[in-house]
């Protein structure tokens, strides 16, 4: 895990068959400023002082955890088959 100046602190990536997904932990004044229903956009996150490269979406919020923020993004070293590149598509 690597941990910034602002105390955020970005897990190892990891994978499945179709994305990658990184955890992103934020100190709790940070935390503060990440809205409750709803999932932030690439310039909401950034504004808060995530900083990742580019293509990471912020896809889902786990309630009991909010200070973690979970992203994902298509993984770029496999083929995609034909069937799942809509599904590619709808979540990039």
């Amino acid at each position: 895990m690597i941990t910034d100046e602002k105390g955020i602190q970005y897990s190892d990536k990891f994978y499945d068959d179709v994305y990658e997904y990184r955890h992103v932990y934020l100190p709790k004044e940070i935390a503060t400023k990440v809205p409750k229903n709803r999932l932030m956009t690439e310039k909401e996150w950034r504004a808060i002082g995530i900083q990742q490269s580019l293509g990471w979406v912020h896809y889902a919020i786990h309630n009991p955890e909010p200070h973690i923020i979970l992203f994902r993004r298509p993984r770029t070293d496999v083929p995609v088959a034909a069937g799942t590149k809509k599904a590619h598509a709808q979540y990039a």
